[in-house]
């Protein structure tokens, strides 16, 4: 495992909770040798994420569509900037760079990104680990929300736990690291297959 793809806000949110997660998370990954893919802003949770990773002297891959490089101001002091033709390029790209997914609180597209994922997680297309730092508690409803689903039998419990949720970066870091993502259902067919 070389790199973590981490989904959060450009937003800084309200106090001061979510750029203190970002510093440690930061601090968590690069005293583990693991560098950044993230989505290349400067501003908000993003861009103090970013920026600690660097001050530590870790690796940061930033990736942003073209369209986006003035509205949420692509960072230009990191190791690599790649500027791509649509978001769509972007989440591939972010995807296709990265060996474990983290989601810090973010808004709309931190949610979008995370679901992305999971959903491709769901249907075999990547068996990497996936994550949630629960940050004050932000994802709460969230992760009420997913176990409801389990309940109601709309979604299967083992396709729930493809999230792993925490509140300390590096438990969870060191889970990807030494924990593999679970075998599906769908992976086991796909094996036979071969």
């Amino acid at each position: 495992m070389k790199k973590i793809c981490v989904y959060c806000g450009s937003s800084s949110g309200k106090g001061d909770a979510y750029l203190s997660a970002a510093d440690a998370l930061a601090q968590a990954m690069v005293e583990r040798g693991l560098g950044l893919v993230y989505g290349g802003a400067s501003i908000g949770v993003m861009g103090a994420l970013a920026q600690a990773v660097m001050k530590l002297g870790g690796e940061v891959v930033g990736i942003m569509p073209e369209a986006l490089m003035r509205r949420e101001i692509g960072s230009d002091h990191l190791t690599e900037l790649q500027v791509v033709g649509s978001m769509h390029e972007r989440k591939a790209a972010m995807a296709e760079q990265s060996d474990g997914f983290i989601a810090l609180p973010g808004g709309m597209g931190t949610l979008e990104e995370m679901f992305e994922i999971l959903t491709w997680g769901q249907l075999g297309f990547h068996n990497k680990p996936i994550g949630l730092l629960n940050i004050d508690d932000y994802y709460h409803h969230l992760i009420q929300f997913l176990d409801h689903s389990v309940e109601q039998g709309l979604l299967r419990q083992q396709h729930r736990d493809l999230l792993r949720v925490q509140q300390d970066p590096g438990i969870l870091l060191d889970s990807f690291l030494n924990e593999p993502a679970p075998l599906l259902d769908i992976w086991i067919e796909c094996k036979e297959q071969l």
